[in-house]
C-alpha cells in the first residue's frame, strides 16, 4: 500500500519539490495525491500542477469566520483520503476540526531546534539570542504553536558571519532531508501495518 500524502504550502514549495523529487527517485514509498494552499498564484501550486497533481487554494479572508475556514480546509483535504498531511511552509494554523480529523497524521517542519525559537522567525530569533547552534525540527502538529511531539531534529552550527538568510538557507537543506526521512518512516510503518493486517 502506498502512503497517500496531502501537502499544504504557502509559497515557492521548496520542501514540496524535495519530497516530489525523492518520491520520483523511488526513495519514498508515498504518493502526493493533492497540494493545497492558503494563497493563489504561487509557485508551490504551479509546481504540483506541472506534474499533474490536483491542487486547491483556500485563502483565509481577514475578519472571516476562522472555524468555518478550518472546516472547509478539513473537507478539501479529507476529499483526497490522505494517510498523512504535510505542512510544508504552510503559514496558517489549523483549528480543532482539522486536528480532530487528522490527529497524529499531520506533520510540520520548523527552522530551529524546538522547543527553542518557536513561531515565524526561528533563524532571526536564534541569531538575536547569540546561540552557537540552532537547527531543524520535524514535529507532529497539535493545537499549540510549534509545540507538538518532536519526530526528528538535527543541529546546524551558527557561523560568526551568518545573516538571517545564510543561516536559514543552511537550515532548509537539513529541513528538507529530515522531512523526506520522516515521511519515508511513516510510509514504511503504514506499509508494514497493512501487510500484517
Amino acid at each position: 500500500m502506498t502512503c497517500r500524502v496531502v501537502v499544504l504550502v504557502s509559497g515557492s514549495g521548496t520542501l514540496l519539490a524535495a519530497l516530489l523529487d525523492a518520491i520520483a527517485a523511488g526513495t519514498v514509498p508515498a504518493q502526493v495525491v493533492c497540494v493545497g494552499a492558503d494563497r493563489t498564484g504561487i509557485e508551490g501550486l504551479a509546481r504540483a500542477e506541472r506534474v499533474g497533481i490536483p491542487t486547491f487554494s483556500h485563502p483565509f479572508v481577514k475578519g472571516a469566520d476562522r472555524a468555518a475556514w478550518d472546516a472547509e480546509l478539513t473537507r478539501l483535504v479529507a476529499a483526497h483520503n490522505p494517510d498523512l498531511v504535510v505542512s510544508a511552509g504552510f503559514m496558517k494554523l489549523v483549528g480543532d476540526t482539522f486536528l480532530s480529523r487528522f490527529s497524529g497524521r499531520m506533520i510540520n517542519t520548523h527552522p530551529a531546534l524546538l522547543p527553542a525559537f518557536p513561531g515565524m522567525h526561528g533563524p532571526r530569533d536564534a541569531l538575536a539570542a547569540g546561540v552557537k547552534v540552532t537547527g531543524a525540527t520535524v514535529f507532529q502538529v497539535d493545537a499549540g504553536v510549534d509545540t507538538g511531539r518532536i519526530l526528528a531534529q538535527e543541529a546546524v552550527r551558527v557561523l560568526p558571519d551568518d545573516t538571517i538568510e545564510s543561516l536559514h538557507e543552511r537550515i532548509k537543506v537539513v529541513e528538507r532531508r529530515l522531512l523526506i526521512e520522516t515521511v519515508t518512516e511513516f510510509a514504511s510503518k503504514l506499509r508494514e501495518q497493512t501487510e500484517e493486517s
